[in-house]
């Protein structure tokens, strides 16, 4: 884990530590404490206050991208070998997917990303090595996405070999669950544009139930979750058929 991630796991716990503590729980001075701090401002993920290091709200995207950062961190990392220099690839939102599009973003060359996450385009706008297809269409404020007949006819335009996703639950009986209908209804039109559906999320979604169905077990192919996944739910998603890698 580097220093960087060991600063968002600890303001993540703590919601708020003094600059003093982190430099003396971290082993390093305070002067490069300020500088990880303005790092990790610039990205989102958190920000200063009066010589403190405070997590953002939880209405920002960027707080749901500091909640159990490391571990996402380590399963965009794995997803990202899915993907070789020059790949173009559907990406979906949610905070795994964005740390993914990171991954990208700083180790591989000329991979384009078409999206219909204005964070996730906004969360890699420095790169100047990937390229970056913003799918239109009415936009959520709240997830910063287009969704929509307009979103849905862009992306029928492409083609890709794979598209990543991330999931809000899962039911036995319906499939993979989402807390958003126009976000499903498009993230199917999205798919449906790919030979391979590849879900990214932590192993806690297992345990809800979302409120529609978002794709049936017979289209995933791949999960990359993490071992915290219950032995029953590996079972099961065996039987299904779907490939199950996990950090």
């Amino acid at each position: 884990m580097t220093r960087l991630e060991k600063i968002v796991k600890i303001v993540s716990e703590r919601r708020k530590i003094e600059v003093n503590e982190l430099s003396e729980r971290l082993d390093v001075s305070k002067v490069t404490i300020r500088k990880d701090l303005d790092q990790l401002e610039t990205k989102g993920i958190l920000h200063r206050e009066h010589g403190y290091a405070v997590l953002n709200s939880e209405d920002d995207l960027n707080y749901r991208l500091a909640v159990n950062y490391d571990l996402k961190k380590r399963i965009a990392k794995e997803a990202a070998k899915e993907i070789s220099d020059n790949d173009v690839v559907l990406i979906e939102s949610g905070s795994t997917c964005a740390l993914l599009a990171e991954e990208l973003a700083n180790n591989r060359e000329n991979v384009t990303i078409i999206t219909n996450s204005n964070f996730i385009a906004s969360h890699i706008r420095r790169s100047e090595t990937i390229n970056i297809v913003l799918l239109g269409g009415e936009y959520q404020k709240r997830s910063q996405v287009s969704t929509g007949i307009l979103t849905e006819k862009a992306v029928s335009h492409f083609y890709c070999d794979k598209m990543f996703v991330g999931i809000d639950g899962i039911d036995k009986d319906r499939g993979f669950t989402s807390l958003d209908l126009r976000r499903a209804e498009t993230a199917r039109a999205m798919a449906a544009q790919a030979d391979e559906l590849i879900i990214l999320t932590d192993a806690t979604k297992f345990k809800n139930k979302g409120l529609v169905r978002f794709f049936p077990f017979s289209e995933v192919t791949k999960i990359y979750t993490d071992k915290r996944i219950q032995s029953e739910m590996r079972k099961f998603l065996k039987e299904e058929e779907i490939e199950l890698i996990t950090v």
